[in-house]
Parts: structure tokens; C-alpha cells; sequence
């Protein structure tokens, strides 16, 4: 629910500073921070809960683009990096509108909403080709108070969804998984491979594809199978041993090969894949299409050229999206037709142990895990957290 009239902005705020590349121990919690003032076409937002990525820890660890992961280097697109220090993570940011710069109307104070977290490079609604976001190429929720554009925080009344439930919507994982799927051209009635589903990207991706009207296949643990089912997944298939991967897979179609590989986790399985797209061309009616947005399994995937190019595989590499995307994911949010799945919510000062968790969770992990700043905790993360009751450790 919005509220009215924010309470007065403090001078100074807590944050979670990254301080350098590293382990969690470059996470510095500080109560003294300056709170940011929004600018031209800007609004402050009170943060209440901002849902945690993966990309986080990749961020901070400095593993993007190297092929040894001991190697320190910042991720960069088209120039110096932009990952500076100290910078403020977090991406998927919810909160209500507390202040607003010039040219931005005062009504909208007061409103709750997400941020769609990129940081454009121009105005074109279309494509994004070099990706940026907040908490990396500039500060993002992983504090009390947050500046960014207007028309980027998008107003979500919805009063059925707490905060850390929009949160854990939130478009790093929601984006990206559909940026996946409209660059692999997925359609109705086709069968879609999705690796990693159980977390936040693949999670977003089984209710993306039955939405359009595709056919999710999921991939993931067999202690995951019952909620990946009830989720939408139309079957989940564990990875087991790799030999027998395809079989199973096309047991799962009743022989019909994949249509499209949505591919989170990389390395050897990349190659499996593929298989289950080119083992019968002549059943097919379209090209194979794999869309990969992550390296999980591991950066260096062993891949015959020859079988791409024979088979025409199509290979979208994916990060981020379009603003046209995300206007139409919080069309979908608005509408009801997208749900959340939670995991548990962590007070900020409580990052490290959230990291910990996040690295080492359990099996029965599913979804996202949400930060809420600690002044928030009461009303919108306590009910949410791991000890709250034994519910909570369920997807929500």
C-alpha cells in the first residue's frame, strides 16, 4: 500500500559499501553515509527491500570476463569500468518516492515502486548494447535511500504483494530471462529447455513461458521437482549422469526434440544442450536456438563448431534488456499474471550472512533472497526471514 506524506529525509544514512574486490569481508556496513538528492528527472526513494543477484558476488569477486577465476577484473562494456569504490549494490530495488528533482511532478510522492535497474547509454527503447546497472556503474539498494530516474520506478500498487515479494521480481532476474527468450524468438507451443531453474532467472523463466504460451522443461534438482511443477515447469529433469542426460530429456518430450535452450549454468552442459535440439532435424520445424546468460557450471564450454554451423544452431548471447521489455514485465507484475518466489528476506547488516547462505544454500533453496535496510525490518522483512516460521523457508 502507498503511503502519504513521507517522514522527514535524514542528512546521512546506513549503506552496505563494497570497499574493493574481494571476499565478503569488502563489505563495509556504515551508519554515516551521505543520503544522495535527486537531481533533473529524478526521484529519492525510501528503500524497503531490494532483492539480491548473483551478479552481486561476481561483481565484487571481479570474475566477469576472465578465463582464470583468480584473476581480479571489473566487468566493462565499451570503455574504462564503472565499477568504482565505494559503490552501493543492489539492483532490484523497491521503496515508495519520498523526494523529487526538477521536472518530476510531486504527486508521484509517496508512491511505491521497482526500479527497472539498467543504466541506459541513450533513449532508444529497443536495444541495449551496453549493458549497465545500478549497484554497479552507480549506487544501488543496498542502503536506506536510493536516487534514480523517474521514469525508471515503476509504480506498483498491487496491495496483495509485500514489498520483499516485489522485490524478489525484480528485472536483473525477470529481464533478463525475457530478453532470453525474445532474442531466441520463442513462441506458443513451443518446448523450451531452461537450466538453473531454480533460481531467480529460471524461476522467471517458467512463468514467462507459459505466459506466451511456450512449454517450460526444467532442469534442476529432484527435491525441486514439486515446486518447479507447481510453479508451471512440465516436467523437471535432474542432471544425473551426463550420458543419459538427452535420453531423459526427450523422455521428458516423448521424443520431440527442444526447441529452445535457455542456458544459465554453461561449461560441459552447454554441449548437452545442444544435443537435445539437433538429435532429430527432421522433426524440427524451426532452428535450434540457445540463448546463454550465465556460466554457473563453469566460463569454458568444449563445443564443436562444425555441428553449429551443420545444424544452424542460433547462439544469443544475453545480458540485460530493452525498456520496451521491462514496460511490458510490469504490465505482466501489475496484472497479476507474474508471481513471486521468495525464499527469505536478511536485514542489510546481516549481508555477510546472506552471502554466506546464498553460496551455500540448501536444496531446498528456491528463488530470491531479499535485503531489507534494518530501519525497514519490522514491517517489511521480519516475516520473511529464515527463523520467522518453518513456512518461510519455502518459495513463497
Amino acid at each position: 500500500m502507498d503511503h502519504g506524506t513521507p517522514a522527514p529525509v535524514p542528512s546521512s544514512m546506513s549503506a552496505m559499501l563494497l570497499t574493493g574486490h574481494g571476499d565478503i569481508d569488502k563489505l563495509a556496513y556504515r551508519s554515516d553515509v551521505p543520503t544522495p538528492t535527486p537531481g533533473a528527472g529524478e526521484v529519492l526513494v525510501c528503500i524497503t527491500a531490494t532483492a539480491k543477484n548473483n551478479t552481486d558476488r561476481k561483481a565484487r569477486e571481479g570474475l566477469y570476463p576472465t578465463k582464470d577465476k583468480g584473476e581480479m577484473t571489473s566487468f566493462a562494456m565499451g570503455g574504462e569500468p564503472t565499477l568504482t569504490f565505494p559503490r552501493i549494490q543492489g539492483a532490484d530495488i523497491v521503496g515508495r518516492i519520498v523526494g523529487a528533482g526538477d521536472g518530476v511532478s510531486h504527486s508521484r510522492i509517496g508512491e511505491r515502486g521497482l526500479l527497472d535497474f539498467n543504466l541506459y547509454p541513450d533513449a532508444r527503447r529497443d536495444i541495449n548494447l551496453t549493458p549497465d546497472y545500478y549497484g554497479h556503474g552507480a549506487d544501488g539498494g543496498y542502503a536506506e535511500y536510493v536516487v534514480v530516474p523517474s521514469d525508471q520506478f515503476h509504480h506498483v500498487a498491487n496491495p496483495e504483494l509485500a514489498d520483499a515479494e516485489l522485490a524478489a521480481m525484480g528485472m536483473c532476474s525477470y529481464q533478463t530471462a525475457y530478453h532470453m527468450m525474445t532474442s531466441a524468438r520463442v513462441s506458443a507451443g513451443e518446448r523450451v529447455l531452461i537450466s538453473g531453474a531454480s533460481g531467480g532467472v529460471g524461476t522467471a523463466l517458467i512463468q514467462l513461458c507459459r505466459i506466451i504460451g511456450a512449454i517450460p522443461y526444467a532442469v534442476s534438482q529432484r527435491e525441486k521437482a514439486d515446486a518447479l511443477l507447481e510453479l508451471g515447469a512440465e516436467a523437471v529433469i535432474d542432471r544425473g549422469d551426463l550420458n543419459t542426460f538427452v535420453e531423459r530429456v526427450l523422455d521428458a518430450t516423448d521424443g520431440t526434440p527442444i526447441d529452445a535452450v535457455m542456458d544459465l549454468v554453461g561449461g560441459e552442459m552447454t554441449d548437452r544442450f545442444i544435443d537435445t535440439m539437433i538429435h532429430d532435424m527432421k522433426a524440427r520445424t524451426t532452428y535450434p536456438r540457445l540463448s546463454i546468460a550465465g556460466a554457473s557450471g563453469g566460463n569454458i564450454s568444449e563445443i564443436m563448431w562444425t555441428r553449429i554451423y551443420l545444424y544452424q544452431v542460433q547462439i544469443f548471447g544475453v545480458s540485460h534488456g530493452t525498456r520496451e521489455e521491462a514496460e511490458q514485465l510490469i504490465a505482466w507484475i501489475r496484472s497479476g499474471q507474474l508471481k513471486p518466489v521468495l525464499h527469505a528476506a536478511f536485514k542489510l547488516s546481516e549481508l555477510h550472512d546472506a552471502e554466506r547462505y546464498f553460496v551455500n544454500r540448501s536444496s531446498n533453496f528456491l528463488g530470491k533472497i531479499v535485503i531489507v535496510p534494518d530501519s525497514q525490518w519490522s514491517e517489511h522483512g521480519a516475516r520473511f526471514s529464515l527463523t520467522s516460521s518453518p513456512s518461510n523457508q519455502e518459495a513463497r
